[in-house]
């Protein structure tokens, strides 16, 4: 690994280990011996980094020079932590670890008193039935959402009729109960909404359709809201 690499690396380790940590675990983590730990901690000290601690005793990141200074409210706080404990409950490993590395590098731009606050959070999330684990296609749709990449797949729709689709992936939603893909449908020519769960054999095609995702996502959802509200509308003139 590249020493620039390393030391990014150890400040990340640094942001997100329980802390005290020590040079034996750092070192692991960075596949180095602790002598050349001993020296990467000073690098970083010397960039600005404030860290805690010696040799024997562990270390603690106690102000990030890396991260800019950020102030949230104790409500604030309270939102962050609770919505990316949600992320890390209902999102795949990837969202999953994504969320805790990110709280931590949030928490680490914090003076040492809203850190207490966000470490000791009041408010917390815990869901006795949890979704089925997210199938390993939601991560391959979602990096074809963000380059805008034509996938195809093979779809099962709720009667068990199977169809190839080649579809523009434009966002992944998180329901109650499953995950669905919001998509352009090359097959039907229109918007379409796939249950993750039901398809299988996911892969890139190479076509692009960038940079359409944005307005053709726009237009699915004000379509949604068009649906939703005209079905509203005949509940209550049903209810008259």
């Amino acid at each position: 690994m590249a020493r620039p690499d390393r030391l990014f690396r150890l400040l990340d380790l640094l942001r997100r280990l329980p802390q005290p940590v020590t040079a034996a675990r750092l070192a692991e983590a960075t596949s180095v011996s602790e002598r050349t730990l001993y020296r990467d901690i000073e690098t970083l000290r010397a960039g600005g980094a404030l860290i805690d601690g010696a040799a024997g005793f562990g270390y603690t990141l106690t102000e990030d020079s890396a991260l800019p200074p950020q102030m949230f409210t104790r409500l604030e706080v309270e939102a962050l932590v609770l919505g990316l404990a949600e992320v890390q409950m209902a999102g795949d490993t990837a969202l999953a670890e994504a969320s805790r590395t990110a709280l931590a590098k949030i928490t680490a731009t914090l003076p040492e008193r809203v850190q207490r606050q966000a470490l000791h959070a009041v408010q917390k999330t815990y869901r006795f039935e949890r979704r089925p684990p997210a199938p390993e296609s939601l991560s391959l749709i979602r990096e074809a959402c963000w380059e805008e990449e034509v996938i195809a797949f093979t779809y099962t729709d709720q009667t068990g009729v199977e169809t190839r689709r080649q579809v523009w992936p434009l966002s992944v939603v998180f329901l109650d109960r499953t995950l669905m893909v919001l998509a352009w449908c090359c097959l039907r020519q229109g918007f379409r909404r796939f249950h993750l769960h039901r398809i299988a054999g996911a892969a890139r095609t190479g076509g692009s359709f960038r940079p359409r995702r944005v307005p053709l996502l726009r237009a699915f959802l004000a379509q949604l809201r068009d649906e939703g509200e005209a079905t509203r509308q005949r509940k209550r003139a049903q209810g008259d």
